[in-house]
């Protein structure tokens, strides 16, 4: 270097030694100069790959872009300006050093380079570039050292010795500096920009380089929290990526590509030869099938954010070792009385920007990871569901919906609560070993009696976490059967509570609870006990290497350098060490989870291509060419050898005895059955309307539209055919009227006829329609046939596929099909199977009795009153009161007593009622109420959370659940340990400060001895406390969910009715879990860190009392910001639950609906980000 220079490169007696440091020339000539050079062309191939990859369209070429690359052209002209100076030197013989050309080529090229980034950048749609904003500060800051030393020089000399480059260098100074500024200002946003369109888009995605790196981009809702409490319609809408279509997508991308790898491996190992037994003895056996790993799935699509946080934290743990060095160095300046001045400063200085640089990267790196954890767990829950809408029949008899509910809401929210502690598998172990190296630097090999230490007690944290993933394994199965038991009496609470079987189901969700706690507090125990471990080998290795230290060599002195760096670094080291044991615990908890959810999402699914859509014998809406069909692999098949042809545009009835396969023959239709042999042909979109309607928790418009757009005309036709024009006056709201999960608050008939005018409104190709009359009165059903099935109906010219038992309908089919025994009896119109004399006829003889009285009762009610249309709607609203299944006939003897035993209920207003009218209300209360509810229409409440700061009666009200004692006990043991603590540093501290005899230390053995004491006083406190805590924890749990159980089953029927189940349901699964497993560690946490802090504070005013001037303002600062929490109380996940429940058994009708997807994951909410 000092030859490319012609002059010294480096000289420490004018940049070390000395009051007045500088630089040489040729040290501010080259590796100054080079260094944002350096930069950029580093930084330089990644950026062109990001921006290949992320293209927001291009911005409108501005002033600013303009003004930028002006700056650009003008400091490329500057250094080369510079650079045929040199040339002009080397003409005229004055041979200028080698540099004067090296550096004015390489800055020019840069400048260059910067200034085509610039325009790339725009045609890119980047708004605020980082890369360029870091290069020219670079430039600025590596400027500053040649700004002084010219003004020192031409200051001494009292002239400037080379006016040009003087010159030159201040031009360009000032171009870098406004370069530097203008670069903080952001472009506008690129064309076709969504945020052109969204009305409140969030500020993050246009947000410049600094406003991220300082979150001033949240400031605006930071001061509205703190102005209000913060509600929903406050936030912004989520980023593109965010979005859980977009990122559910991806997992599900990555796994079936996973899962396409697998079956390709099976069929080319099944392809293969199969091996000798000979080689099998020799290879071990033959090859497990390879299962596909959820977890590659998982890295696949969120591998490059862990890639990016993974950067983050090398940062900040690199940083993080560097002040304990310049700690070092600032001791050895105090100690130092002929040093300079300026080297305080300089240590201070950058132990100051140290500090602030570790901050910045550590925020980013926990904003990233925790941004990549909302979204890991978006995805998670999104691919469960919809694997839960694809799964066969016999998987779902494995899977239940409270398994489900607990793979949606506690294992996809381990992965969430891992991925904070996700890159301490790595960094722990990197933060040990720089820990442990610079600890051999200052203690020499007495450190590795401290390593011995850490290395024993892995094998006991090791058996510690196989217990406790055993433990987890058989927590998640009592879990699960608690929360299947509780969807189970939530599904059937109304006959729960006629029956008065309260007391015995709280006994079996009681039994399922103690086991879980059980569990639940082994593994506290265990918990307990890791956690009394990690607290306690900080301190026991800083004892062991002290002790090893001072023992083995009298002249080892402890003195202040060796103390304090060394208490520096193992404070350090404690940091990993404290968090293995929750690295650990979320280990084992997500591990069993993983293997839970692979296990889910590898479970069988429904073939799609089953029924073939798009070849079919021409003329023909349905095919079916000798088709068996079964439930499942493991049952008999239940239709045999069907062969049916349905002509387009026909109107088909399947007739047969109960339990013939009616109803299967629909499902095998829509692909619900497993074929085992045949073809199935289906032409055209579908329409199901099953024997039980299912109905949304929306308005009643909504469950008829089904997403798709209002059409007023084609709206009013399917009111109006359907016979709901007059229960639209009835009900509180018309159409607007929200109805209650399951349509609790409609009777049987209206609920068939709701689900009738969505097929109906559907104008879809093929219409199923499995029994729809079966749930109405005969005058109703004659009405809807006749306006709607039949021939006249409007449904005429469309293929309709009727399961009936109503015969007087079957004389206007077009042809009939007759089942038994899962087989195809008889085919043929009505005259022909009539003179036929078959199992039709028999059919006829069994059933008709029946229908003659049937119509015996419709001629009577065709004689009422006809205006009274009130009537029968009543009628028919309480005549479906029942939950009748596969279609079988009901004797009309027994019709008519359910009718009399309905007609009495409802005079002693025990009917479901909002469609029944009443006579008379009980109370002005009611009349009240009743006015309401005929105002808003609106049944279900939305869910209400508590706003503002925490109440001191919620910290009460654990406590006392806790129990006073354990409380008080918990509150007493944890400063005890902090006081013994503040006790152990403060010995260090008088120890390092002894006086010294003959270089050497005398009252070693006690010293050491009370250091010693003071630590393991410590360590039996945190075991207390931990226990403790784990003892109050496991009792609050029982008692709150107890509490909660017998509220829930003591509440009236009316709750349930407008309470939607998910919402109960959420209460019992994630919210207990919280409590179980989330709420005693974040206390352990937030105790430590609040007694840490005051122990710190103690110290430093004690020894420091000026701090407090400092300490106060920043502490009421700090109490003030701490508002604007409410959002974080989402209150968005019960739809998740609800809709599982509702939609798992009603899943034919879901999928049979081509324009719109109930199915579809609903928007991740936006509370979270």
């Amino acid at each position: 270097m000092d030859a490319l220079c012609g002059s010294k490169f480096w000289d420490s007696n004018l940049s070390v030694h000395t009051d007045n440091p500088d630089l040489t020339p040729c040290f501010q000539n080259s590796l100054l100069a080079w260094v944002p050079c350096i930069y950029l062309w580093a930084a330089l191939p990644c950026y062109l790959f990001y921006l290949q990859r992320h293209n927001r369209g291009y911005i409108v070429l501005s002033h600013l872009s303009r003004l930028k690359t002006a700056l650009g052209v003008l400091l490329w002209c500057v250094s080369w300006a510079e650079l045929f100076y040199s040339f002009h030197g080397l003409v005229h013989g004055w041979a200028p050093a080698p540099i004067s050309f090296v550096t004015p080529l390489l800055v020019g090229v840069t400048m260059l380079l910067a200034t085509l980034l610039i325009q790339y950048e725009r045609l890119r749609g980047v708004q605020s570039s980082g890369v360029l904003i870091i290069f020219w500060f670079l430039c600025v800051v590596c400027a500053i050292v040649p700004f002084r030393s010219k003004i020192l020089a031409a200051t001494a000399k009292g002239e400037v010795s080379d006016p040009f480059h003087f010159t030159t260098f201040y031009i360009y100074f000032a171009l870098v500096l406004f370069a530097l500024i203008l670069s903080c200002f952001r472009e506008k946003p690129p064309f076709f920009s969504p945020q052109n369109v969204d009305p409140n888009p969030c500020p993050e995605v246009s947000a410049g380089f600094l406003s991220r790196l300082s979150f001033w981009w949240f400031t605006k809702m930071a001061i509205l929290g703190y102005q209000r409490p913060l509600e929903e319609q406050d936030l912004w809408s989520l980023k593109e990526d965010d979005c859980s279509q977009k990122v559910v997508n991806r997992l599900l991308e990555a796994w079936k590509k996973l899962q396409k790898q697998a079956v390709g491996h099976e069929a080319a190992a099944a392809s293969g030869k199969k091996a000798s037994g000979e080689d099998e003895v020799l290879l071990g056996g033959q090859p497990r099938s390879q299962q596909p790993s959820f977890l590659w799935a998982l890295l696949a699509t969120f591998g490059p954010s862990i890639l990016i946080s993974m950067c983050f934290k090398v940062v900040q743990d690199l940083l993080s070792f560097i002040n304990p060095q310049l700690l070092s160095i600032l001791i050895r300046f105090i100690s130092n009385p002929t040093a300079p001045t300026w080297w305080g400063f300089l240590v201070a200085g950058l132990m100051f920007l140290c500090s602030m640089a570790q901050t910045l990267v550590l925020h980013q790196y926990f904003h990233c990871i925790f941004e990549m954890a909302l979204r890991l767990r978006t995805a998670i829950t999104g691919v469960i569901y919809r694997k839960a809408l694809v799964i066969t029949n016999s998987a779902k008899r494995e899977s239940t919906v409270g398994e489900i509910v607990n793979l949606m809401s506690v294992d996809a929210q381990r992965f969430m609560d891992l991925a904070p502690f996700l890159n301490l598998v790595w960094s722990a172990p990197l933060q040990i070993i720089l820990a442990i190296y610079f600890l051999w630097q200052n203690l020499g090999p007495s450190i590795l009696a401290g390593v011995a230490f850490m290395v024993l007690l892995i094998p006991l944290n090791g058996a510690v976490a196989v217990k406790m993933r055993a433990f987890q394994v058989e927590q998640m199965k009592f879990k699960d059967s608690r929360i299947k038991l509780m969807s189970e009496i939530l599904g059937g609470i109304k006959v729960l509570k006629l029956y008065a079987w309260e007391p015995s189901f709280l006994e079996k969700v009681e039994g399922i609870r103690e086991d879980e706690l059980r569990l639940l507090r082994k593994s506290a125990y265990l918990q307990a006990i890791s956690t009394f471990t990690w607290v306690c080998t900080p301190f026991l290795v800083t004892l062991t290497t002290l002790g090893v230290y001072v023992s083995v060599d009298q002249n080892n002195v402890l003195d202040a350098e060796k103390a304090f760096v060394s208490v520096s670094l193992f404070n350090l080291l404690k940091i990993p060490l404290n968090m293995l044991p929750q690295l650990i615990s979320n280990l084992i908890q997500t591990s069993v989870s993983l293997k839970r959810i692979q296990h889910f999402l590898s479970q069988d699914e429904l073939d799609l291509q089953c029924v073939e859509r798009k070849t079919i014998t021409p003329g023909y809406a349905v095919t079916i060419d000798n088709g068996t069909f079964t439930w499942a692999p493991d049952l008999p098949p239940t239709l045999h050898s069907l062969d049916i042809q349905v002509p387009k545009g026909a109107l088909v009835a399947v007739v047969g005895p109960v339990g013939c396969g009616k109803s299967s023959l629909v499902s095998a239709l829509l692909g619900e059955m497993e074929k085992l042999e045949g073809t199935v042909c289906v032409k055209g979109s579908v329409a199901y309307v099953p024997q039980g309607a299912w109905i949304q928790n929306c308005t009643l418009q909504e469950n008829i539209l089904f997403g798709q757009a209002l059409d007023p005309k084609r709206y009013q036709q399917a009111l109006k055919t359907c016979a709901l024009l007059a229960d639209l006056e009835m009900l509180p709201g018309g159409d607007q009227t929200e109805i209650g999960e399951k349509g609790i608050n409609l009777s049987g008939g209206q609920r068939q006829r709701v689900s009738l005018a969505r097929a109906v409104y559907s104008e879809a190709d093929l219409f199923l329609l499995d029994d729809p009359l079966s749930a109405v009165d005969s005058h109703v059903a004659k009405h809807i046939f006749d306006q709607v099935i039949g021939p006249e109906g409007v449904l005429a010219g469309k293929t309709r596929v009727l399961v009936t038992h109503s015969i007087s309908f079957l004389p206007q089919m077009d042809f009939i099909i007759v089942l038994a025994d899962g087989q195809v009896s008889e085919v043929g119109s009505y005259p022909a199977l009539l003179q036929r004399n078959g199992s039709f006829a028999n059919f006829l003889s069994n059933y008709a009795p029946d229908e003659n009285e049937e119509n015996m009762k419709d001629n009577r009610t065709a004689l009422e009153d006809v205006e009274d249309q009130e009537v029968m709607l009543i009628e028919d609203t309480l005549s479906n009161h029942t939950d009748l299944t596969d279609n079988e006939p009901v004797m009309y003897e027994v019709q008519k007593q359910f009718m009399r035993q309905l007609s009495v209920m409802s005079s002693e207003g025990e009917g479901q009622g909002w469609p029944v009218p009443r006579r008379c209300l009980g109370s002005a209360g009611k009349e009240v109420h009743t006015a309401e509810a005929k105002a808003s229409g609106a049944l279900i409440q939305e869910e209400k959370a508590e706003m503002g700061t925490v109440k001191l009666s919620v910290f009460w009200d654990y406590a006392k659940a806790m129990g006073l004692y354990s409380t008080v006990a918990i509150c007493l043991l944890y400063p005890g340990q902090s006081a013994a603590s503040i006790g152990a540093n403060v010995w260090l501290s008088a120890w390092t400060n002894e006086a010294m005899t003959e270089s050497q230390q005398n009252n070693t053995s006690m010293r050491l001895g009370v250091y010693a004491a003071l630590g393991i006083l410590q360590g039996l406190l945190v075991m207390l406390s931990a226990i403790t805590l784990t003892v109050g924890s496991v009792q609050a749990a029982r008692f709150l969910h107890q509490a909660l159980l017998h509220n829930k089953m003591r509440s009236p029927q009316s709750f349930f009715d407008t309470t939607p189940s998910g919402r109960i349901l959420n209460r019992f699964s994630k919210d207990i879990y919280v409590i179980d497993e989330v709420l005693a560690p974040t206390i352990l946490m937030l105790l430590n860190s609040f007694y840490n802090s005051v122990a710190t504070l103690v110290v430093i005013v004690a020894s420091t009392p000026l701090f407090t001037v400092v300490a106060l303002p920043l502490a009421v600062f700090y109490v003030l910001v701490q508002r604007g929490r409410d959002i974080g109380r989402g209150r968005s996940r019960f739809p998740m639950q609800s809709r599982m429940r509702d939609l798992i058994p009603s899943e034919p009708e879901a999928d049979a609906q081509p324009l719109n997807h109930p199915g579809a994951l609903p928007p991740c909410p936006a509370t979270y980000f």
